[in-house]
């Protein structure tokens, strides 16, 4: 991992990488409590996911993360960070990531980049933008196979 930010976003993004750690070793979405990750996301938190994809679409607040992360999990049998590279100044941090993710409905693995921008005010994360180089990749990798006919 290569850091290149402000300690304050960086003390937030990896405190949070490490509690999403900590949820999915703990279970995951519909096992684990968000409380371990909610410390770390304002309470108006908004994430924008592009809306082609099967977790598509805007979350709000820690609700909508507790929901966002079902629906991650209900399209991703496994979905690993294997690389991270953080560049950001000031409040906004932009993360590269490279992911290795198996498709829960297909089987099908992808690799794949996502840079993310964050948003940190006041010690915690407002606002989230991934974008996804192929999202038709994606979609099509998550899609349930309909039966031939």
């Amino acid at each position: 991992m290569t850091l290149s930010s402000t300690p304050d976003s960086i003390t937030v993004l990896t405190g949070m990488y490490a509690a999403e750690a900590e949820y999915l070793a703990a279970g995951g979405p519909g096992e684990a409590s968000f409380d371990v990750l909610a410390p770390y996301f304002a309470p108006d938190v908004v994430l924008h996911q592009a809306d082609s994809l099967p977790y598509g679409g805007t979350w709000r607040g820690h609700a909508g993360m507790t929901r966002f992360f079902l629906a991650m999990s209900a399209a991703w049998e496994s979905f690993d960070m294997v690389e991270q590279e953080f560049l950001a100044t000031g409040e906004t941090a932009v993360i590269l990531t490279q992911v290795r993710a198996r498709a829960r409905a297909t089987g099908r693995e992808l690799a794949f980049p996502v840079l993310q921008t964050i948003t940190v005010r006041d010690g915690r994360i407002a606002e989230i933008r991934p974008f996804y180089w192929d999202t038709g990749a994606i979609a099509d990798a998550c899609a349930v196979p309909t039966p031939a006919g």
